[in-house]
């Protein structure tokens, strides 16, 4: 069982945009940022139930495969359902549709309060309010020997890693800048320590890093 984490990052480190606006909820930024991920084959597959078989293929397709594979359960911020967007809305059900891609457990780590939620495919929520140790275990004990992904958004990552507690970080950088947001590598000095370090270029530019605990290599 490995816990593992994935994001894309700009060049500068963020992992977060700032040019979001009541209509355009997600930014031009976002759109520059996730581009290449969004444009796979797997993505449109998996997220957008688009199986004409059109997106991209190759390394960024490729790591959008694993991204999925051996996820017995997921562990998300508050962010990453659209709770901060949604507060006071009872019936929000999340950013992901009726049949959301996980297909398996999500912890949501949120101080709201809220009953379970049981989606199509296969996705649970649960919300609750616990530190990176306690959620961990959770989501160990639900994921039935497969990996455990701390899905994200920037801040709960840089939590469990801070924490020592992720395994394998693959991040997607994208050669722009954004200049502002929540970095992801703040207050991570020497992180790479303990791991081996790998890249790989895809044909869209992006560079793919891998961090493997060398207990995981």
């Amino acid at each position: 069982m490995t816990v593992r984490a994935d994001l894309n990052i700009s060049l500068d480190g963020f992992a977060t945009t700032t040019d979001q606006t009541p209509e355009n909820p997600f930014g031009l930024d976002w759109g520059r940022l996730v581009g290449p991920y969004t444009a796979t084959r797997t993505f449109r597959q998996r997220v957008l139930h688009d199986d004409s078989g059109e997106g991209t293929q190759g390394v960024d397709d490729r790591y959008a495969q694993a991204y999925f594979a051996e996820v017995g359960a997921e562990i998300m911020g508050a962010g990453m359902f659209g709770l901060h967007n949604f507060p006071d809305d009872p019936d929000w059900r999340g950013w992901w549709g009726e049949e959301p891609p996980f297909r398996v457990p999500v912890f949501v780590l949120t101080h709201t309060e809220r009953p379970p939620l049981s989606m199509a495919g296969g996705t649970t929520f649960e919300f609750l309010s616990a530190s990176p140790v306690e959620v961990l275990k959770m989501a160990q004990d639900a994921a039935g020997g497969k990996d455990v992904r701390i899905g994200g958004g920037a801040t709960v990552v840089r939590d469990f890693l801070k924490a020592g507690l992720i395994d394998q970080l693959h991040v997607a950088i994208n050669p722009i800048l954004l200049g502002r947001g929540i970095r992801l590598w703040d207050e991570l000095r020497e992180l790479e320590s303990g791991y081996n370090v790998n890249t790989e270029v895809a044909e869209s530019g992006i560079i793919h890093l891998t961090m493997r605990r060398e207990s995981q290599a």
